[in-house]
This record gives C-alpha cells, sequence and structure tokens, in this order.
C-alpha cells in the first residue's frame, strides 16, 4: 500500500509540474503574440455579439449572406468609428490638461509644504516639487498612448471579425457546449454595454452637475473601465480626485461629493442591478475573478483585465465538458470537492 501511495504521489507530482511548465510556456506565448492575438479575441468577441444580427437578415428577411454581413459589418465600424473618435478626444484632452493641471498639483503641494515648515517640519521640497512637475504629465501622457494602442488595433479587429462573419454559417443553428459559450458571452457584453453606458450617464451627468472640468472625459472612462469587474468601478470613482483637488482646492465639500456621489452611483448599481440582470451570470468564484484579472493583466495590461472574465467563463463552461476537467471547472464556480461530496450525502 505504502508503494502504490508513493507512487500515486509521484505521479502527480510529474503531473503538477508539467501543468506548472505548460502554463509558463503559455503566458510566454501569449505575450509574444499579444499584439495579434488580443484583436483576434476582440473580434470573436464582436462577432459572437452581431452574429444574431447577421442570422435575422438572412433567415427572416433573406437577404443575401454577403448583403447581411456588408450591413452587420457596417455597424460594427460605425460602434468602432465612434469609440475611436471619442478616445482621440479624450487623449487630446489629457494631453492639453497635462501642463495646466501638473502646475496646480505643484501650487498645491507647495502650500502643503508650507504649512509643514510652519509646524517645523523640514522636507526636501525642492526635491519632491521636481518629480511632481517631470512625472505628472509622463502619467497622462502614458495613459493617452494605452488608449492610442487601442485605436490602432481597431484595424485588424474589423478584418478579423469579416473574416470571421464570412466563414459562418447563418443557417445552421450552434449546439451543445458551444452554443453555450455563444449565448453566455454575448449576455454577459450586451449586459455589461448596456450597465456601462447608464452608469456613465448618470456619473458624467452628476459630475457636470457639480461643475467639474472634463465631466464628460470621466463619463468615458466610467464606460470603459466597468468592463472591469470590482476593481474598475473603485479606479473610476477615485479618478476625478486629482483634477477635484485642484478645482475645488478651497471647498472640501465639493471635493467630498465628486468622490461620494458617483461612488454611491457604482455601489446602487454593482449591488442591486447587476446581479439581477446577470442572473446566474459566468458562474465563476470572486476569488477566481480576482486570480483572472491579475493573470491577464500581467499578460496584456488594461484589456487583458477587460477580457479576463469572459475568457475565464469560456474555459470554466469548456472544462466542464469532460470528466477528467470538470472538477477543475467546478473549482473555479467556487465548487470544492469536499463541499460537492457532502452535499451528495
Amino acid at each position: 500500500m505504502r508503494n502504490a501511495d508513493l507512487r500515486d504521489e509521484q505521479i502527480w507530482l510529474v503531473v503538477g509540474s508539467l501543468m506548472i511548465l505548460a502554463t509558463i510556456a503559455l503566458a510566454a506565448a501569449l505575450i509574444y503574440t499579444r499584439d495579434v492575438m488580443v484583436p483576434f479575441i476582440l473580434a470573436i468577441f464582436v462577432t459572437t455579439t452581431v452574429s444574431p444580427l447577421v442570422d435575422f437578415l438572412v433567415t427572416r428577411w433573406r437577404f443575401p449572406s454577403w448583403i447581411a454581413i456588408l450591413t452587420t459589418l457596417l455597424l460594427v465600424l460605425a460602434a468602432l468609428a465612434l469609440l475611436g473618435v471619442l478616445l482621440i478626444l479624450a487623449v487630446q484632452t489629457m494631453v492639453y490638461a497635462a501642463g495646466e493641471y501638473s502646475e496646480q498639483v505643484v501650487v498645491l503641494a507647495e502650500r502643503f509644504f508650507a504649512e509643514l515648515s510652519a509646524q517645523h517640519i523640514q522636507i526636501d521640497q525642492a526635491r519632491i516639487s521636481a518629480e511632481l512637475e517631470s512625472r505628472l504629465p509622463g502619467v497622462i501622457t502614458q495613459t493617452a498612448g494605452t488608449a492610442t494602442a487601442i485605436i490602432t488595433h481597431g484595424f485588424l479587429i474589423v478584418v478579423f471579425v469579416v473574416f470571421l462573419l464570412v466563414g459562418r454559417n447563418p443557417q445552421q443553428h450552434q449546439t451543445g457546449f458551444y452554443a453555450e459559450i455563444e449565448s453566455t458571452i454575448r449576455s454577459y457584453i450586451t449586459t455589461m454595454t448596456a450597465i456601462s453606458a447608464v452608469t456613465a450617464l448618470l456619473v458624467g451627468t452628476v459630475l457636470w452637475m457639480l461643475g467639474l472640468r472634463m465631466a464628460w472625459l470621466f463619463g468615458l472612462l466610467v464606460f470603459l473601465l466597468n468592463f472591469i469587474p470590482n476593481i474598475g468601478s473603485i479606479i473610476a470613482t477615485l479618478l476625478p480626485i486629482p483634477v477635484a483637488v485642484t478645482q475645488f482646492a478651497d471647498n472640501p465639500w465639493m471635493i467630498l461629493a465628486t468622490v461620494a456621489v458617483p461612488g454611491a452611483i457604482h455601489m446602487t448599481i454593482g449591488n442591486f442591478i447587476v446581479p439581477r440582470l446577470m442572473g446566474r451570470g459566468l458562474e465563476l468564484h470572486p476569488v477566481t475573478v480576482l486570480l483572472a484579472l491579475a493573470f491577464w493583466g500581467l499578460l496584456w495590461g488594461i484589456v487583458g483585465m477587460v477580457l479576463a472574465v469572459p475568457i475565464v467563463a469560456m474555459l470554466r463552461i469548456v472544462l466542464s465538458q469532460f470528466t477528467t476537467t470538470r472538477w477543475l471547472a467546478n473549482l473555479l464556480a467556487g465548487h470544492l470537492p469536499a463541499a460537492e461530496a457532502h452535499n451528495e450525502c
């Protein structure tokens, strides 16, 4: 018995080591090919979302396939063009405001240094001021560079969408786990898009009514960041703080309002509306979501964090179809083997 147990332990050790090595190799490959893989994955999600329109035009309205695909492609191009224009305007606004707000931050910092000096607290004021002047515009322009990279991926996304739509058969109805993947991803994307749009509209309107500069820009960032579960809403709530501090330096209540009111909107929508609309959702444990955000964020940056949840949801559905990997799918959903055995008893 001891020899058999020892042999099983060795087998599991070898399997575990191979899985770790395979994961490292896969991560390296994904990093190396991200300039192609990111647009391709985005194109798959876009195609999954708009494919029902192609099917409807072909099966119900009897459009030729090429006209249905062309019509759908024009709608995709219009949506991508609108997003691209908004991102370009956002980049221009951020770059234009970088110098102005960095100077205001330095002025506020000097006022803070004066208060510290009055309390006989010695600090290197010149060094800190120089760091603020040099680093703040860099942070803003780096963020602008990320948005520009997303725009440049648009062309590849369109190319992949064209080929994916042409390769589909509108007359063929998918069944099995492939149909479940399509339904899950389509439901997730459409629901999150609607929720993000409503949240962005509410937050942008509130910030505009408070008189905050670039309120529309923060509304756009809310729409984009809301696709990152849990973390995105927190980042979107905190982003207006530097602008609010520089604009409402003499009115702390206004600074508090620019954080508290959007935060209340995010909490209300996230805790009451999203669960009702999502239903069972993607059947992923919160810890799984956080780990997925960390893993794909390290690989592909912000875009990877946006794609993390639907990718892991697809992986869970595929793993659940095979007996040997079903335990891993249950683990992603938060169902521990011990808990399942207890429930069966």
